[in-house]
Protein backbone atom coordinates (compact mmCIF):
# COMPACT_ATOMS: atom_id res chain seq x y z
CA UNK A 1 0.00 0.00 0.00
CA UNK A 2 1.38 3.67 -0.95
CA UNK A 3 0.35 7.20 -1.08
CA UNK A 4 1.22 10.34 -2.78
CA UNK A 5 3.49 12.02 -0.43
CA UNK A 6 2.48 15.74 -0.17
CA UNK A 7 4.59 17.72 1.84
CA UNK A 8 3.10 20.56 4.32
CA UNK A 9 5.93 23.30 3.37
CA UNK A 10 4.36 25.59 6.22
CA UNK A 11 4.54 23.30 9.37
CA UNK A 12 7.84 21.09 8.17
CA UNK A 13 6.46 17.85 7.92
CA UNK A 14 3.86 15.68 5.72
CA UNK A 15 0.81 15.72 5.20
CA UNK A 16 -1.13 12.85 6.29
CA UNK A 17 -2.77 11.60 3.30
CA UNK A 18 -3.75 8.58 4.39
CA UNK A 19 -7.15 8.24 5.75
CA UNK A 20 -7.51 6.66 9.19
CA UNK A 21 -9.95 3.85 7.55
CA UNK A 22 -6.60 3.15 5.66
CA UNK A 23 -4.62 3.27 8.08
CA UNK A 24 -6.55 0.85 10.23
CA UNK A 25 -6.65 -1.88 7.02
CA UNK A 26 -3.08 -1.71 6.66
CA UNK A 27 -2.17 -2.50 10.41
CA UNK A 28 -4.65 -4.95 10.26
CA UNK A 29 -3.44 -6.75 8.04
CA UNK A 30 0.45 -6.70 9.32
CA UNK A 31 -0.99 -7.45 12.35
CA UNK A 32 1.82 -10.50 12.48
CA UNK A 33 4.12 -7.81 12.80
CA UNK A 34 2.57 -6.91 16.59
CA UNK A 35 2.70 -10.19 17.71
CA UNK A 36 6.48 -10.43 16.55
CA UNK A 37 7.30 -6.94 18.79
CA UNK A 38 5.53 -8.37 21.79
CA UNK A 39 7.46 -11.18 21.93
CA UNK A 40 10.42 -8.83 21.67
CA UNK A 41 10.08 -6.90 24.11
CA UNK A 42 8.49 -9.69 26.73
CA UNK A 43 12.40 -11.01 26.56
CA UNK A 44 13.74 -7.69 27.86
CA UNK A 45 10.52 -6.96 30.07
CA UNK A 46 12.38 -8.09 33.11
CA UNK A 47 15.54 -6.61 32.83
CA UNK A 48 14.16 -3.64 31.61
CA UNK A 49 11.77 -3.14 34.91
CA UNK A 50 14.60 -3.94 36.98
CA UNK A 51 16.81 -0.72 35.36
CA UNK A 52 13.84 1.38 34.95
CA UNK A 53 13.49 1.09 38.90
CA UNK A 54 17.81 1.70 39.32
CA UNK A 55 17.20 4.58 37.23
CA UNK A 56 14.39 5.99 39.10
CA UNK A 57 16.10 5.23 42.71
CA UNK A 58 19.32 7.21 40.86
CA UNK A 59 18.04 10.09 38.86
CA UNK A 60 18.67 13.66 40.05
CA UNK A 61 20.80 12.11 43.34
CA UNK A 62 23.96 11.84 41.60
CA UNK A 63 26.38 14.51 40.19
CA UNK A 64 26.43 14.98 36.51
CA UNK A 65 28.58 17.18 34.20
CA UNK A 66 26.95 18.56 31.61
CA UNK A 67 29.89 19.46 29.16
CA UNK A 68 28.23 20.67 25.87
CA UNK A 69 25.08 19.09 26.02
CA UNK A 70 22.31 21.86 24.18
CA UNK A 71 21.85 21.26 20.67
CA UNK A 72 19.79 23.69 18.42
CA UNK A 73 18.58 22.39 15.07
CA UNK A 74 18.66 24.94 11.84
CA UNK A 75 17.90 24.62 8.30
CA UNK A 76 18.70 26.13 4.81
CA UNK A 77 15.02 26.56 4.21
CA UNK A 78 14.79 30.35 5.22
CA UNK A 79 18.23 31.02 2.43
CA UNK A 80 19.46 32.98 5.37
CA UNK A 81 22.56 31.58 6.55
CA UNK A 82 24.65 34.72 7.64
CA UNK A 83 21.54 35.53 10.06
CA UNK A 84 21.54 31.70 11.06
CA UNK A 85 24.80 31.66 12.38
CA UNK A 86 24.76 34.74 14.11
CA UNK A 87 21.61 33.36 16.19
CA UNK A 88 23.40 30.16 16.65
CA UNK A 89 26.55 31.96 18.18
CA UNK A 90 24.29 34.66 19.65
CA UNK A 91 22.81 31.83 21.54
CA UNK A 92 26.21 30.16 22.46
CA UNK A 93 25.38 26.73 20.79
CA UNK A 94 28.38 25.02 18.76
CA UNK A 95 25.97 21.81 18.07
CA UNK A 96 23.17 22.15 15.17
CA UNK A 97 21.14 19.63 13.55
CA UNK A 98 20.34 19.80 9.78
CA UNK A 99 17.70 17.91 8.08
CA UNK A 100 18.61 16.62 4.48
CA UNK A 101 14.96 15.20 2.86
CA UNK A 102 15.43 12.11 0.78
CA UNK A 103 13.18 14.10 -1.91
CA UNK A 104 15.68 16.77 -2.39
CA UNK A 105 18.77 15.12 -3.68
CA UNK A 106 18.68 17.23 -6.74
CA UNK A 107 19.37 19.92 -4.41
CA UNK A 108 22.30 18.23 -1.87
CA UNK A 109 24.70 21.00 -3.02
CA UNK A 110 22.49 23.25 -1.42
CA UNK A 111 22.43 21.52 1.71
CA UNK A 112 26.52 20.78 1.18
CA UNK A 113 26.81 24.48 1.16
CA UNK A 114 25.13 25.22 4.43
CA UNK A 115 26.28 22.42 5.92
CA UNK A 116 30.22 23.79 4.91
CA UNK A 117 29.25 27.45 5.96
CA UNK A 118 28.09 26.08 9.66
CA UNK A 119 31.22 23.94 9.90
CA UNK A 120 33.80 26.91 8.61
CA UNK A 121 32.31 28.34 11.54
CA UNK A 122 33.22 25.81 14.28
CA UNK A 123 30.04 23.93 14.72
CA UNK A 124 29.37 20.36 15.11
CA UNK A 125 26.70 19.40 12.66
CA UNK A 126 24.67 16.06 12.66
CA UNK A 127 22.31 15.59 9.77
CA UNK A 128 18.65 14.10 9.83
CA UNK A 129 18.08 11.82 6.92
CA UNK A 130 14.20 12.35 5.87
CA UNK A 131 12.16 9.47 4.11
CA UNK A 132 9.37 8.75 2.51
CA UNK A 133 6.94 6.14 1.36
CA UNK A 134 9.11 6.13 -2.25
CA UNK A 135 12.31 5.48 -0.14
CA UNK A 136 10.66 2.03 1.41
CA UNK A 137 9.19 0.65 -2.21
CA UNK A 138 12.05 1.98 -4.26
CA UNK A 139 15.37 0.56 -1.64
CA UNK A 140 17.52 1.27 -5.03
CA UNK A 141 17.03 5.21 -4.86
CA UNK A 142 16.72 5.03 -0.73
CA UNK A 143 20.37 3.67 -1.29
CA UNK A 144 21.59 5.74 -3.67
CA UNK A 145 21.20 8.64 -1.93
CA UNK A 146 22.53 7.82 1.38
CA UNK A 147 25.73 6.58 -0.57
CA UNK A 148 25.74 10.49 -2.06
CA UNK A 149 25.12 12.06 1.13
CA UNK A 150 27.63 10.31 3.23
CA UNK A 151 30.16 10.44 0.36
CA UNK A 152 29.73 14.34 0.32
CA UNK A 153 29.24 15.36 3.79
CA UNK A 154 30.89 12.36 5.79
CA UNK A 155 33.91 15.14 6.34
CA UNK A 156 31.24 17.89 7.30
CA UNK A 157 28.62 15.85 9.70
CA UNK A 158 29.84 13.98 12.99
CA UNK A 159 26.74 11.76 13.09
CA UNK A 160 23.71 11.29 10.61
CA UNK A 161 20.64 10.08 11.87
CA UNK A 162 19.11 7.09 10.12
CA UNK A 163 15.30 8.19 9.02
CA UNK A 164 13.13 9.90 10.48
CA UNK A 165 9.62 9.61 12.70
CA UNK A 166 8.93 6.51 10.96
CA UNK A 167 6.69 5.35 13.43
CA UNK A 168 3.89 8.17 11.89
CA UNK A 169 2.63 6.70 8.83
CA UNK A 170 2.51 10.23 7.07
CA UNK A 171 6.46 9.74 7.10
CA UNK A 172 6.26 6.43 4.72
CA UNK A 173 6.67 3.70 6.62
CA UNK A 174 4.60 1.06 7.89
CA UNK A 175 5.91 -1.08 10.00
CA UNK A 176 9.10 -1.85 12.25
CA UNK A 177 10.40 -4.28 9.90
CA UNK A 178 10.41 -1.74 7.13
CA UNK A 179 12.22 0.37 9.30
CA UNK A 180 15.05 -2.20 9.98
CA UNK A 181 14.73 -2.83 6.03
CA UNK A 182 14.92 0.87 5.05
CA UNK A 183 18.18 1.46 7.47
CA UNK A 184 20.29 -1.62 6.93
CA UNK A 185 22.06 -0.15 3.99
CA UNK A 186 23.23 2.78 6.17
CA UNK A 187 25.78 0.56 7.86
CA UNK A 188 27.64 -0.65 5.20
CA UNK A 189 27.07 2.35 3.22
CA UNK A 190 28.58 4.53 6.96
CA UNK A 191 31.25 2.27 7.04
CA UNK A 192 32.71 2.38 3.69
CA UNK A 193 32.90 6.52 3.75
CA UNK A 194 33.56 6.51 7.57
CA UNK A 195 30.48 8.03 9.11
CA UNK A 196 29.49 7.43 12.21
CA UNK A 197 25.33 6.82 12.66
CA UNK A 198 22.36 7.46 14.85
CA UNK A 199 19.07 6.07 15.79
CA UNK A 200 16.67 4.72 15.36
CA UNK A 201 14.43 8.27 15.59
CA UNK A 202 11.51 6.77 17.31
CA UNK A 203 9.13 9.65 17.69
CA UNK A 204 6.91 10.38 21.01
CA UNK A 205 6.51 8.08 24.09
CA UNK A 206 6.45 4.24 21.62
CA UNK A 207 9.63 2.61 23.27
CA UNK A 208 8.05 -1.15 22.74
CA UNK A 209 9.96 -0.27 19.18
CA UNK A 210 13.58 -0.16 20.60
CA UNK A 211 14.23 -3.68 21.26
CA UNK A 212 13.32 -5.25 17.38
CA UNK A 213 15.45 -2.02 16.17
CA UNK A 214 18.40 -2.41 18.41
CA UNK A 215 18.81 -5.99 18.17
CA UNK A 216 19.48 -5.72 14.43
CA UNK A 217 20.96 -1.86 13.77
CA UNK A 218 24.01 -1.74 15.71
CA UNK A 219 23.34 2.93 15.99
CA UNK A 220 26.59 4.26 17.30
CA UNK A 221 24.11 6.98 19.18
CA UNK A 222 20.54 5.94 20.14
CA UNK A 223 18.07 8.75 19.25
CA UNK A 224 14.77 9.95 20.03
CA UNK A 225 11.95 12.11 19.52
CA UNK A 226 10.96 12.55 22.73
CA UNK A 227 7.84 15.05 22.72
CA UNK A 228 5.83 15.59 25.57
CA UNK A 229 3.72 18.76 23.75
CA UNK A 230 0.40 16.83 24.64
CA UNK A 231 0.94 16.48 28.22
CA UNK A 232 1.61 20.66 28.36
CA UNK A 233 4.48 21.19 31.16
CA UNK A 234 7.08 18.82 31.06
CA UNK A 235 6.12 17.51 34.66
CA UNK A 236 2.89 16.41 33.72
CA UNK A 237 2.35 13.04 33.55
CA UNK A 238 0.81 10.72 30.58
CA UNK A 239 -1.23 7.97 31.77
CA UNK A 240 1.06 8.47 35.00
CA UNK A 241 4.44 8.97 32.90
CA UNK A 242 6.27 12.36 33.39
CA UNK A 243 9.07 13.06 31.18
CA UNK A 244 11.53 11.91 34.23
CA UNK A 245 9.94 8.78 34.16
CA UNK A 246 10.05 7.96 29.92
CA UNK A 247 13.62 9.05 29.87
CA UNK A 248 14.48 6.17 32.64
CA UNK A 249 11.97 3.71 31.00
CA UNK A 250 13.81 4.80 27.80
CA UNK A 251 17.51 4.19 29.16
CA UNK A 252 16.48 0.90 30.94
CA UNK A 253 14.95 -0.25 27.73
CA UNK A 254 17.54 0.56 25.25
CA UNK A 255 20.26 -0.68 28.29
CA UNK A 256 18.16 -4.46 28.15
CA UNK A 257 18.13 -4.65 24.76
CA UNK A 258 22.15 -3.55 23.96
CA UNK A 259 25.00 -5.72 24.46
CA UNK A 260 27.15 -2.75 25.84
CA UNK A 261 26.15 0.73 27.16
CA UNK A 262 25.56 3.38 24.31
CA UNK A 263 24.68 6.96 24.66
CA UNK A 264 21.27 8.73 24.28
CA UNK A 265 20.48 11.71 22.41
CA UNK A 266 17.04 13.29 22.16
CA UNK A 267 17.40 14.97 18.09
CA UNK A 268 13.65 16.87 18.80
CA UNK A 269 11.66 18.64 20.82
CA UNK A 270 9.48 21.31 21.07
CA UNK A 271 6.08 22.95 21.71
CA UNK A 272 3.86 24.49 18.78
CA UNK A 273 2.80 28.12 19.46
CA UNK A 274 -0.89 29.11 19.32
CA UNK A 275 -1.81 31.78 17.18
CA UNK A 276 0.12 30.36 14.31
CA UNK A 277 -2.11 28.73 12.32
CA UNK A 278 -1.02 26.72 9.12
CA UNK A 279 2.61 27.34 10.41
CA UNK A 280 1.56 25.17 13.72
CA UNK A 281 2.30 21.37 13.33
CA UNK A 282 0.23 20.64 16.30
CA UNK A 283 -2.31 22.77 16.22
CA UNK A 284 -5.09 22.75 18.97
CA UNK A 285 -4.59 21.03 22.45
CA UNK A 286 -0.47 21.20 22.30
CA UNK A 287 -0.24 24.52 21.38
CA UNK A 288 1.14 26.77 24.19
CA UNK A 289 1.90 30.88 24.22
CA UNK A 290 5.49 32.07 23.53
CA UNK A 291 5.56 32.44 27.13
CA UNK A 292 5.28 29.13 28.19
CA UNK A 293 7.11 27.29 25.64
CA UNK A 294 10.27 29.41 26.91
CA UNK A 295 9.41 28.24 30.31
CA UNK A 296 9.22 24.11 29.28
CA UNK A 297 12.04 24.56 26.98
CA UNK A 298 14.05 25.47 30.45
CA UNK A 299 12.26 22.45 32.70
CA UNK A 300 12.35 20.20 30.02
CA UNK A 301 16.18 20.48 29.34
CA UNK A 302 17.18 20.72 33.04
CA UNK A 303 14.64 18.09 33.81
CA UNK A 304 16.23 15.45 31.68
CA UNK A 305 19.95 16.37 31.46
CA UNK A 306 20.28 16.40 35.20
CA UNK A 307 18.68 12.63 35.02
CA UNK A 308 22.52 11.89 33.85
CA UNK A 309 20.51 9.57 31.76
CA UNK A 310 20.58 11.56 28.68
CA UNK A 311 23.94 13.22 26.72
CA UNK A 312 22.13 15.87 24.79
CA UNK A 313 19.31 17.48 23.07
CA UNK A 314 18.07 18.97 20.66
CA UNK A 315 15.48 21.84 20.03
CA UNK A 316 13.78 21.50 16.74
CA UNK A 317 14.76 24.55 15.40
CA UNK A 318 15.68 27.92 15.47
CA UNK A 319 13.66 29.46 12.93
CA UNK A 320 9.94 28.96 12.20
CA UNK A 321 6.86 30.78 12.66
CA UNK A 322 4.75 28.00 14.04
CA UNK A 323 7.01 26.78 17.03
CA UNK A 324 10.53 28.18 16.22
CA UNK A 325 12.90 30.19 19.03
CA UNK A 326 12.61 33.31 16.31
CA UNK A 327 9.71 34.47 14.03
CA UNK A 328 11.39 34.13 10.57
CA UNK A 329 7.86 36.18 9.18
CA UNK A 330 9.01 39.24 9.85
CA UNK A 331 11.84 41.36 8.44
CA UNK A 332 13.89 41.40 10.47
CA UNK A 333 13.92 38.28 11.89
CA UNK A 334 11.72 38.63 15.56
CA UNK A 335 13.64 36.49 18.95
CA UNK A 336 10.84 35.29 20.74
CA UNK A 337 11.12 34.63 24.80
CA UNK A 338 12.39 30.76 24.23
CA UNK A 339 15.74 32.21 21.89
CA UNK A 340 15.92 34.47 25.44
CA UNK A 341 15.55 31.88 27.56
CA UNK A 342 17.38 29.30 26.02
CA UNK A 343 21.05 32.00 25.99
CA UNK A 344 20.52 32.04 29.63
CA UNK A 345 20.25 28.49 30.16
CA UNK A 346 23.41 27.54 27.74
CA UNK A 347 25.38 30.56 29.49
CA UNK A 348 24.78 29.20 32.86
CA UNK A 349 24.49 25.67 32.69
CA UNK A 350 27.16 24.71 29.98
CA UNK A 351 30.05 23.18 31.59
CA UNK A 352 28.38 22.92 35.17
CA UNK A 353 27.97 20.30 37.40
CA UNK A 354 24.51 19.08 38.76
CA UNK A 355 24.89 18.60 42.39
CA UNK A 356 21.56 17.68 43.26
CA UNK A 357 18.02 18.41 43.79
CA UNK A 358 15.82 19.76 46.89
CA UNK A 359 13.09 18.21 48.14
CA UNK A 360 10.81 20.84 47.77
CA UNK A 361 7.20 19.86 47.57
CA UNK A 362 5.90 23.24 46.53
CA UNK A 363 8.37 24.04 43.62
CA UNK A 364 11.29 22.29 41.82
CA UNK A 365 15.02 22.76 42.53
CA UNK A 366 18.22 21.75 40.83
CA UNK A 367 21.53 23.02 41.96
CA UNK A 368 24.55 23.39 40.24
CA UNK A 369 28.49 24.28 40.12
CA UNK A 370 30.28 26.03 37.57
CA UNK A 371 33.50 27.74 37.72
CA UNK A 372 33.44 27.93 41.66
CA UNK A 373 29.97 29.28 42.09
CA UNK A 374 26.66 27.40 43.40
CA UNK A 375 23.51 28.37 41.95
CA UNK A 376 19.62 26.65 41.97
CA UNK A 377 17.64 26.96 38.84
CA UNK A 378 13.70 26.98 40.30
CA UNK A 379 10.21 27.04 39.62
CA UNK A 380 7.06 25.64 40.43
CA UNK A 381 4.75 23.57 38.04
CA UNK A 382 1.73 26.34 38.66
CA UNK A 383 1.39 29.02 40.59
CA UNK A 384 3.47 30.91 42.76
CA UNK A 385 5.43 29.72 46.17
CA UNK A 386 7.71 31.37 48.75
CA UNK A 387 11.06 29.66 49.48
CA UNK A 388 13.21 30.47 52.39
CA UNK A 389 16.92 28.72 51.09
CA UNK A 390 19.43 27.77 54.62
CA UNK A 391 22.44 29.44 52.40
CA UNK A 392 22.69 33.31 51.50
CA UNK A 393 21.40 34.32 48.81
CA UNK A 394 23.67 36.83 46.62
CA UNK A 395 21.86 37.51 43.15
CA UNK A 396 19.12 35.99 40.88
CA UNK A 397 18.68 36.19 37.47
CA UNK A 398 15.76 35.30 35.60
CA UNK A 399 14.69 33.55 32.85
CA UNK A 400 15.83 35.16 29.97
CA UNK A 401 18.65 36.48 32.01
CA UNK A 402 17.45 40.26 33.39
CA UNK A 403 18.49 40.51 36.85
CA UNK A 404 16.50 40.53 40.29
CA UNK A 405 16.98 42.03 43.33
CA UNK A 406 17.19 39.23 46.52
CA UNK A 407 15.16 39.82 49.40
CA UNK A 408 16.69 40.53 52.96
CA UNK A 409 15.03 37.71 54.56
CA UNK A 410 16.81 35.02 52.12
CA UNK A 411 13.25 33.90 50.31
CA UNK A 412 12.09 33.96 47.13
CA UNK A 413 9.32 33.95 45.68
CA UNK A 414 9.16 31.22 42.79
CA UNK A 415 7.07 31.07 39.78
CA UNK A 416 6.49 28.93 36.95
CA UNK A 417 9.31 30.93 35.08
CA UNK A 418 12.58 29.70 36.00
CA UNK A 419 15.11 31.68 37.66
CA UNK A 420 18.77 31.39 38.72
CA UNK A 421 19.54 32.08 42.82
CA UNK A 422 23.32 32.32 43.42
CA UNK A 423 24.72 31.82 46.64
CA UNK A 424 26.96 34.04 47.98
Amino acid sequence: MTFPFAWNEFADQPHNVASRRERFLHHFRHAASYVSLFSSNLSVAVQALRLYRQCRRRMHCRPVDLAQPFGLACSPAQGKTEEIISALKEAGISRTLVRIPSWERPFLSRHEKFVRDLCCEGFDVTAALLQRREDVVNPGGWSAFLDEVFSGFSSLCSHFEVGHAWNRTKWGVWDYREYIDLAWPAFSLAKKHGARLVGPAVIDFEFHLYPPTLRVLPFDKISSLLYVDRTGAPENAQFGWTTARKVALWRAVTDATLPRRRECWITEVNWPLSGTGKYSPAPGKPSVTEDEQANYLVRYFVIVLASGLVERIYWWQLAAPGYGLIDSRPEPWRKRPGFFALKTMVELLQGSRFVGKAGASAAEVFFFKKNGEDFAVCWTRRGRAEHRFSRKIGSILGRDGEKKKPRSDGTVWFEERPQYVFFS
